[in-house]
């Protein structure tokens, strides 16, 4: 049912925490499926230096979470802001139809840390950015 990649990323996941003084947080999640996800990042001279999460969820939510700050970490916030859930997909060789919104919310997650980010440098995120929508067909 799950990848390998999916239950290593469960099992044993990568940038579990919080950042403190992080210069961007995102929180997205949706009650229905009951999955919420944090994102703290760290960025210097519009690099990602440092990422964590924190993700209440099923297995897939954390598999996706993790994935999604290993994909950024390093990252300039342009390709960070690139990340979609095809992407994160494609990272954890692929989800069930029914666990497809969690690589939703893992990219939405990261977009809306650089949207936080953004607003606290006085700079209006929503046409960088773009507009956080909640994940739809969660069935959980």
């Amino acid at each position: 049912m799950y990848s390998k990649k999916v239950m290593d990323h469960f099992t044993n996941p990568r940038n579990v925490g919080c950042i403190v003084d992080a210069d961007g947080v995102g929180e997205v999640g949706n009650a229905k499926c009951g999955d919420i996800m944090q994102m703290f990042l760290k960025i210097e001279d519009s690099i990602i230096v440092d990422v964590k999460f924190k993700t209440f969820g099923c297995g897939a939510a954390i598999a996706t979470s993790s994935m999604a700050t290993e994909l950024i970490k390093g990252c300039s916030l342009e390709n960070a802001l690139a990340l979609t859930n095809n992407v994160v997909l494609e990272a954890l060789d692929g989800l069930p139809p029914a666990k497809i919104h969690c690589s939703v919310l893992a990219a939405q997650a990261v977009k809306a840390a650089i949207g936080d980010y953004y607003k606290k440098q006085g700079i209006n995120p929503e046409p960088i950015v773009g507009r956080i929508v909640s994940c739809q067909g969660c069935e959980d």
